[in-house]
Order: structure tokens, then sequence, then C-alpha cells
């Protein structure tokens, strides 16, 4: 699969380079240190995977976030990957905003694994999503203090819940919390069913879910 990539750190960059070219399954495409060099690369290569730093050149402010937003209007199958070297829970509010699919938020301090960084390319190429724990960790200590609705969630639901913040499906969250397939799949009924979401499809509703936990942890 095809990736391009943006970080305005040389140094960083060169070894980012380094990583997804180590892997057999992934085609470097290009690399930019800026905006503009990242959007004249997509639309050179039509990429299936863009893996940018949030803040870089012209403004260092969000133009990760920018390209994110821009791409899901304009090319929905293009995965994006977001690095950052902080746990930014309201950048991961937005690029989560118009769904999971096909997007994921990475802490820079992760990607020194090859193999993490390469997993989570692939993961969002299929169309996954990947969350950074501790970008859910964050959300969750900011909001500790206000009411929630996850309230009427069972400590096992909201295990649940957890991992499907990070983009897992069903297989995963019971392999992961040594359950069967047919118990995760009756705590995801519950815990939809509990956040006012059982009207609305499948997708939608893990969405849905994902981002009451991400808002109310």
């Amino acid at each position: 699969m095809g990736v391009v990539l943006a970080e305005d750190n040389a140094l960083l960059r060169h070894g980012l380079v380094r990583l997804i070219q180590a892997a057999d399954d992934l085609e470097l495409l290009g690399s930019a240190p800026d905006l503009p060099g990242l959007t004249a690369l997509i639309e050179e290569h039509d990429p299936d995977v863009v893996v940018t730093d949030i803040r870089m050149p012209p403004t260092h402010t969000d133009e990760g976030i920018s390209v994110a937003a821009g791409l899901r209007r304009s090319r929905p199958g293009t995965g994006v990957l977001l690095l950052s070297q902080y746990a930014e829970a309201t950048y991961a509010l937005t690029l989560l905003a118009d769904g999971t699919a096909r997007r994921g938020y990475l802490l820079k301090e992760r990607v020194a694994d090859g193999d993490e960084l390469a997993d989570a390319i692939r993961r969002v190429a299929g169309g996954g999503s990947v969350i950074d724990p501790a970008v859910v960790d964050g959300l969750v200590a900011a909001n500790r203090t206000k009411p929630s609705e996850l309230d009427a969630l069972t400590p096992r639901e909201t295990e649940v819940l957890g991992e499907m913040a990070q983009g897992k499906s069903n297989a995963s969250i019971a392999a992961t919390l040594v359950l069967s397939e047919r118990a995760v799949e009756k705590h995801t009924n519950s815990i939809f069913s509990k956040l006012g979401l059982s009207e609305e499809r499948d997708l939608n509703r893990r969405v849905s879910a994902v981002l009451v936990y991400l808002q109310n942890r």
C-alpha cells in the first residue's frame, strides 16, 4: 500500500522514512517537511495512507487536522494517521468527529517501534482506527469530576467500550479481555442501549459510543 509522510523535523522524518521502508508491504511514495509539500504529494500519488504530524509549517497549529478533514470530503478512501508529541484530546475528538474509519492518532514516542507504526498504517488503510491509549487516559483524567453518560455502564461494559475506542473489532476485544465473541457482542449491544444508540446503524453506533466515551470519561 502506498504511503506519503509529512514531518517538519528532519531527523524524525528520516527515521520515519526508514521505518516505513522496512515494511515489505508498505511503499513510501514521498515525504515532505510542510503542508504545501504534503498537499502536492497527495495530489501526485493518491496514497492509501497519509502519515502526518499535526503541527508543521506554515503555521505550526493544526495542519494535520485540516488535511484529515479535507481528505474526508475529497478522498474518503484515504487513511490518515496523525502523529503528535503530546496527547491532545481535543485534536483526537476533532479528528474523529466525522467518524473513526481510516483515522489514527499516535504519540511520536510510540512509533519508535517500527512494527507498531506499520501495524497502525495497515489498520487505518483497512478501514479501522487507532487511538493512542494515552489520549484516552488524558480524557479520562480531564473529565473525571464531570457527570458522565457512562455511569449506567457496568465495569465490564466500560472496559469493552475502552477497547472499542482503540478501534478494535469484537474479535480483537474478545482476545484482549479473554471473553467469547458472543459475550462481547452482548456487552456492546447493552452499551448501545444504555447510551441511547439502539436505533442507529452498527457502524454509526460504534462511532457514537466511542465519541461518548472520549467526551465523558
